[in-house]
C-alpha cells in the first residue's frame, strides 16, 4: 500500500489500542456510586432482584493483560502495522503456495494411479469417486443438483440413470465435459395448435403415457416430422443428441402441458465445454464419477439425457 494509507492504518492501530489500553487501565479503578447494601440502585421483579457492584476478579484482569501482550507479540510478528511485514516475513500468498505444493505432491501418486486406468474402470475406484465427486459440486451441482438428479426447470439432464442423449460410454462423458453440448429442437407451431395438440398425444403414446387415444391417431402422421431425428419408432439419435422418447424419462418435463410446450415453442440446451476449467486428469476423473452415478444401481431418474 502507499505510504498515505499505510500512515492511516498504523494511526488507526495506534488509536483503538490505546483507547482500549487506557480502559483496561481504568476500569478496575473506576468508581461507582453504591448504596449502603453494595447495590448500585437498578432493580428488576419488584425487587426481589438487585444489582450488586463488585471487583473484576484477578484472573480475567490477568488474561486480559495477556491479551494485550500477545496483540503487540502479533504486529511485530506478522504484517498488519501499515506497511510493517512482520519480522516473520509471512504472506498469505506464501502460506497458499506452500499448501499447494504439499496437496499436489501427495495428489502426485494418486493421479499417475488413474492415468492407468480406462473411465469405466476408475469409476470402481473409491479415492477416484471421493475426488470426482468435490470436482461434480464445484462446478456440475449447480445445474444438475448435488446427486446428480437434474433439473426439468432448467433442462439438466439426470445423471443417474442409464439413459442418454450422447451416449454413456466413458469416452461419450469424456467429449461430453471437455467439449460441451448444444441441443436444439426446432418450435412447430407452424403445425398449428390443434395439430400440435395431436402431435402431444402421440408421443405420449409411444411411452404408454396416459393420452387422447383419437388425438394420438392423428398426429401419427404428423410425426414423419419429428423422425428425422427421434427416429421412425422415436427412439432417439445420440448422434444427434435426440433424446429418446419410448421411455418415462424427460428433459423438460412429462406432462401434456410441457410437451405441448415442447413441440410449439421449440427447446435450446446448452452444456458449457470445460476444458478450459478443468486439467484432463481432471476430466477424466469428473467423467469416472458422472460414470458412477449411473451404475449404482435403480435410482430414481427426474430428467432425461
Amino acid at each position: 500500500m502507499s505510504a498515505g494509507w499505510s500512515l492511516w492504518v498504523m494511526f488507526l492501530v495506534v488509536l483503538n489500542f490505546g483507547i482500549t489500553f487506557l480502559l483496561f487501565l481504568w476500569a478496575p479503578r473506576a468508581k461507582i456510586p453504591t448504596l449502603s447494601d453494595d447495590t448500585s440502585g437498578h432493580v428488576w421483579a419488584h425487587g426481589a432482584i438487585r444489582e450488586g457492584v463488585r471487583n473484576l476478579p484477578l484472573w480475567w484482569l490477568l488474561l486480559s493483560g495477556a491479551m494485550f501482550v500477545a496483540g503487540a507479540i502479533y504486529l511485530v510478528l506478522y504484517p498488519g502495522f501499515g506497511n510493517h511485514k512482520g519480522t516473520l516475513g509471512w504472506t498469505a500468498h506464501g502460506e497458499l503456495a506452500r499448501d499447494e505444493a504439499i496437496n499436489n505432491a501427495r495428489l502426485d501418486d494418486l493421479i499417475e494411479r488413474f492415468r492407468k486406468y480406462p473411465v469405466e474402470q476408475l469409476a470402481e475406484d473409491p479415492a477416484a469417486q471421493q475426488m470426482g465427486e468435490r470436482l461434480f459440486v464445484d462446478n456440475c451441482a449447480a445445474c444438475h443438483g448435488r446427486g446428480g438428479y437434474g433439473n426439468v426447470k432448467l433442462g439438466a439432464p439426470s445423471l443417474i440413470d442409464d439413459d442418454w442423449l450422447y451416449g454413456g460410454s466413458g469416452k461419450d462423458i469424456l467429449t461430453s465435459i471437455r467439449e460441451g453440448r448444444a441441443g436444439m429442437m426446432p418450435p412447430w407451431s407452424s403445425l398449428g395448435e390443434d395439430n400440435v395438440k395431436n402431435l402431444a398425444n402421440y408421443v405420449l403414446s409411444l411411452s404408454d403415457s396416459p393420452h387422447d387415444e383419437g388425438r394420438a391417431h392423428a398426429g401419427q402422421a404428423l410425426f414423419t416430422t419429428c423422425a428425422a431425428c427421434h427416429g421412425p419408432q422415436g427412439k432417439g439419435n445420440p448422434a444427434l443428441g435426440a433424446p429418446n422418447l419410448t421411455d418415462h424419462i424427460w428433459l423438460h418435463g412429462g406432462k401434456f402441458e410441457d410437451i405441448v410446450r415442447t413441440i410449439g415453442g421449440g427447446r435450446q440446451g446448452h452444456m458449457p465445454a470445460w476444458s478450459k476449467r478443468l486439467s484432463d486428469d481432471q476430466t477424466r476423473v469428473l467423467a469416472a464419477y458422472v460414470y458412477h452415478l449411473s451404475h449404482q444401481g435403480d435410482a430414481p431418474a427426474q430428467a432425461s439425457r
